[in-house]
């Protein structure tokens, strides 16, 4: 949905994410709003637009707030969106700002009761005097309507900034977590959570890192991973004991010393980490790299993927203009044999776990148009460069997808630049409204 004015603040798309069968793609934004989309089903006389989002539902899911006790406003951003699995006709999710997240309720109705005996079809009152005969209502055919209701409220668990939330594959509860500490609710107790991990010292000056992202583990209900900002994985264990604070196994990769540099810490930081579809590997992505980790491997990943190396000599000016704290995301496809993760100018990379062949990709009204195909891109540093090739001096910093998602099951990706989504599909891609 590229748009051709100037992107307002509250449009910029801040989280994508698939629900469990990919027939419907949610995006938040920073004005607090979600918005729904449903892939087209596939026609016979249309084949070429088979498989299209369209718009299905846009509601407002959190509204700015106001801490009194802190003097702090609360942005209506939407941080994180999940879906819950499905159990009926109606589907759910979850959205979350920087302190409370909401469970809504999206069902459909396309039909609608008429013949009521004491209401006449406006939903008033009929007079009883003129009622002189019993009528069975029918159910009649109309429009399609969405109707999204929110069912629950999960407020005051976050003393700070909730950066994830992840459902459990109990379907029953779910958690969230800021910068000091892991939650863990009850998908039907709004009034009180557990606290399963909590890193703050007694001193906060004695603060030394803090959580980045978490997720639980897709089959194991007992499991979840947790990283942080000093670039290591805990992966924790809720059998083990009430409160995760001693983890089970801790993943980190000991630092090169002739890599050592001011900016070190700062991009060795874990933006996001998830699970693969199997359960065997975690995906993490730091500030210049992708890397895969073995569950049962600690000492290092067993995989490495340069996102954008040619970026190591340009740390000073992204640490003075800020972008070195950017938080890219990374996504697995179905079969966790490709991965996926954004850089800046639009671009973004994937690399083939088989082949090992990696490309980058531009999402840009260009390779939007209906059957374009994608061109790879290539970065050149110095010396000589071919016809197509970009400068890194060129590079557009303010142009970055920090969010994507993948199709659970199909090659068809959504990314966000800024306040437009693309959504591409197998070889053939579109840009979908």
């Amino acid at each position: 949905m590229p748009s051709h004015r100037m992107p307002s603040e509250a449009d910029i798309i801040s989280t994508v994410e698939f629900n469990h069968t990919g027939e419907l793609l949610a995006t938040g934004d920073k004005g607090g709003r979600v918005v729904i989309f449903q892939r087209e089903p596939e026609s016979k006389n249309a084949p070429q637009s088979q498989g299209e989002y369209d718009v299905y539902s846009t509601f407002q899911s959190h509204e700015p707030e106001f801490d009194y006790l802190k003097s702090l406003e609360i942005e209506e951003k939407i941080n994180k969106i999940k879906w819950l699995p499905q159990q009926n006709a109606a589907r759910a999710l979850l959205s979350a700002n920087d302190k409370t997240i909401k469970l809504w309720k999206i069902t459909e109705r396309d039909k609608r009761p008429e013949g009521y005996n004491l209401k006449d079809e406006e939903g008033k009152l009929k007079d009883l005097s003129t009622v002189t005969s019993l009528q069975v209502p029918v159910l009649k055919p109309m429009d399609l309507m969405v109707e999204v209701s929110p069912r629950r409220i999960f407020a005051n668990g976050h003393t700070y900034h909730i950066n994830s939330i992840s459902v459990n594959s109990d379907c029953e509860t779910y958690m969230s977590a800021d910068d000091l500490r892991i939650n863990l609710w009850h998908l039907a107790i709004t009034d009180r959570s557990f606290n399963i991990v909590d890193i703050k010292p007694a001193n906060m000056e004695d603060l030394t890192e803090v959580i980045t992202a978490s997720e639980f583990h897709p089959h194991h209900c007992n499991l979840f991973v947790y990283s942080s900002s000093k670039g290591s994985l805990r992966l924790c264990d809720m059998r083990a004991a009430a409160l995760c604070d001693k983890h089970s196994k801790l993943f980190e990769e000991p630092e090169d010393p002739s890599n050592r540099s001011f900016f070190s810490e700062i991009i060795s930081s874990v933006s996001d980490v998830k699970f693969s579809h199997s359960g065997r590997y975690m995906l993490t992505r730091d500030y210049l790299t992708v890397k895969v980790w073995d569950l049962n491997m600690e000492a290092r990943p067993i995989e490495t993927y340069q996102v954008h190396d040619y970026l190591r000599s340009k740390l000073c000016s992204l640490y003075e203009n800020d972008c070195i704290f950017d938080k890219f995301e990374c996504a697995w496809n179905g079969s966790d044999s490709v991965i996926m993760t954004g850089a800046y100018n639009n671009f973004f990379r994937m690399f083939d776990r088989n082949t090992k062949r990696d490309v980058t990709l531009e999402a840009s009204r260009e390779s939007s148009k209906p059957r374009a195909v994608l061109k790879p891109r290539r970065v050149c540093v110095g010396g000589k460069r071919r016809r197509d090739d970009i400068s890194v001096d060129s590079l557009d910093f303010t142009k970055k997808i920090l969010h994507t998602a993948w199709h659970p099951a199909e090659n068809i990706i959504a990314i966000a630049a800024t306040n437009n989504l693309y959504i591409f599909q197998d070889k053939v891609n579109s840009d979908m409204h």
